[in-house]
């Protein structure tokens, strides 16, 4: 329990066990006579009165005990969170983004949209969600793909190779999936970001979905939290989650209701979905 208690956003616990504390005990207290709670002589010498209202504060503090332990392992074993706003909905939720069903999926690649998997500074690593994509669906044209959407590649060629390179956040749909331009690479071959970067390739993957999602629910990792180097700082899964959220709350391309954008996390022992929020 005492584990569980450190993963909760106490704040919510309280505010939620509150609420349904006093809803709860406020029926009680209508349905239940007041004669009832005379009878219970918790101070034989006092009054009724006295002993009804202890019997009244003991029934309340019985009832929050009760709440706050179904509370905590509500939200201790909960899979998903659901966030809406005017006319958008974001789910959180657990999960393994290969078995979501009946929605549209982004698969994050490097600015040049590398297909070779493989252990070298340059591949894609058979471990990340890019990787375990391309053992499953190998592309044999990924030009063919890119040229088909129209996609124009960016000015500044990459720093790695000299290679073609696209700018991050756009998307090139391949089926169900929709193949996002994400991490840019050094002289080494090495993903990674800045957090302007980060935010900017954000911004563009919201108006690349408004686009491409087709009146289908959209399914995203936490991008950033896999492979891909975050320059300058540090950020863990959690603050990436904060992040991802904020933006596209902010962003004026999202998916409009009934489909709503899925954000699939890993289980890890330093994330909670009941932290969201905390970083903001």
């Amino acid at each position: 329990m005492i584990k569980m208690i450190r993963n909760l956003n106490m704040i919510e616990l309280i505010k939620k066990s509150s609420a349904w504390t006093l809803s709860i005990i406020s029926g009680v207290f209508t349905v239940v006579p007041e004669s009832f709670f005379a009878k219970i002589k918790l101070i034989s010498s006092a009054s009724d009165e006295l002993n009804i209202i202890l019997s009244r504060v003991l029934a309340l503090i019985l009832v929050l005990v009760v709440v706050v332990i179904i509370m905590t392992l509500y939200l201790s074993y909960r899979k998903s969170v659901q966030i809406k706003g005017h006319n958008y909905s974001i789910q959180i939720e657990y999960g393994d983004i290969f078995q979501m069903s009946s929605c549209k999926k982004v698969i994050a690649f490097d600015e040049c949209f590398t297909t070779s998997v493989g252990s070298a500074p340059g591949d894609v690593k058979p471990t990340s969600v890019c990787g375990q994509y391309l053992n499953a669906h190998p592309i044999q044209d990924m030009q063919g793909l890119i040229d088909a959407t129209g996609l124009k590649p960016a000015k500044r060629k990459s720093d790695y190779e000299k290679k073609v390179r696209y700018e991050s956040g756009k998307l090139v749909p391949n089926g169900d999936y929709l193949l996002m331009a994400f991490a840019k690479l050094d002289e080494k071959g090495l993903g990674g970001l800045t957090r302007d970067q980060f935010l900017d390739a954000l911004s563009t993957l919201w108006e690349e979905i408004d686009r491409y999602y087709g009146q289908e629910d959209v399914c995203i990792t936490i991008l950033g939290s896999g492979i891909t180097r975050m320059k300058g700082e540090s950020l863990t899964q959690q603050q990436l989650l904060d992040i991802i959220i904020a933006s596209y709350q902010l962003s004026s391309s999202k998916i409009k209701s009934p489909y709503k954008l899925h954000i699939v996390c890993q289980r890890k022992d330093d994330f909670s979905l009941n932290k969201i929020g905390e970083n903001l």
